[in-house]
């Protein structure tokens, strides 16, 4: 019977080794609530969330650290955007649309972190210094003029975009569908609207009469709601419009700025007379 006492007390010792053994980070899933009180959580931790988890997310770092920065509703448009994704289906954990957003949202809480003086640590995502430093002008009052406070929040954006495609592409092998590709351009054109105010304003005026007659007096105001950061509607809309023409390719491969245009503004500019 000595062997089996033995034995016994392997399986004990076993069990109580896993009892105390670490858990591994990779392994560690927090709440919402945990990551934007901690603001400390990875892009990858980021991407085993839910679009509804990440909707959380960002809607209580706004009303919770970024607040106290003077940026309680500065990423409502993307809560448009994470809102179609989770009505959709779309962004699964592991997808390159869930690794591109994760690297957006982890961004956005390293920025607030960093411009909070809670930390100098960015996760080794571009995104963070930009938004960080989007954060201290805001705050400090140099981003009053319309112009420069949309480009300084679109070169942040841009910035973790691009640092997530990278990550899922390089790191995790995953790239786009043909349709995911496809409306992913309209995230660039957006952000490229929002860097570009005066050359939209011109491009708007040159060819209004083809896309509406209306947009000739109106082009001013429906730029302002359109590329206004604080609102989801627009956003929303945009992907609703952006996510139907990418199912059918209506660009045919041409990708020009005023092929978008000539795609994606007319429905959105009856969207903005609908409701102003």
């Amino acid at each position: 019977m000595p062997g089996v006492k033995r034995s016994g007390w392997v399986v004990v010792l076993a069990l109580v080794a896993g009892l105390v053994a670490p858990v591994p980070a990779w392994a560690v899933v927090r709440s919402p609530g945990e990551c934007a009180a901690s603001l400390d959580c990875t892009a990858a931790e980021i991407d085993r969330m839910g679009m509804a988890e990440r909707l959380e997310f960002l809607r209580l770092l706004q009303s919770g650290p970024a607040a106290g920065l003077g940026a309680p509703d500065r990423w409502r448009n993307i809560e448009g955007v994470i809102s179609f994704f989770r009505d959709h289906g779309l962004g699964a954990p592991g997808t390159w649309v869930s690794h591109v957003d994760a690297a957006i949202l982890e961004g956005i809480e390293r920025g607030i972190a960093i411009a909070l003086g809670r930390s100098t640590d960015g996760f080794g995502n571009p995104g963070s210094a930009r938004w960080a430093d989007y954060l201290t002008r805001l705050h400090g009052g140099g981003l009053t003029v319309r112009a420069v406070h949309d480009r300084a929040w679109s070169e942040a954006e841009q910035a973790s975009t691009d640092h997530g495609v990278a990550v899922a592409e390089r790191e995790h092998g995953v790239r786009p569908t043909a349709v995911e590709r496809r409306f992913f351009l309209f995230s660039e054109f957006y952000r490229w609207t929002l860097r570009n105010r005066p050359v939209v304003l011109d491009l708007l005026l040159l060819h209004a009469a083809l896309l509406n007659p209306a947009l000739v007096l109106r082009r001013v105001p429906f730029l302002d709601w359109f590329t206004d950061v604080r609102e989801s509607t627009p956003s929303r809309k945009g992907c609703e419009i952006a996510f139907a023409y990418a199912q059918l390719d209506p660009v045919n491969g041409v990708f020009s700025t005023v092929d978008l245009m000539f795609a994606y503004i007319p429905e959105l500019f009856e969207e903005f007379q609908a409701t102003h």
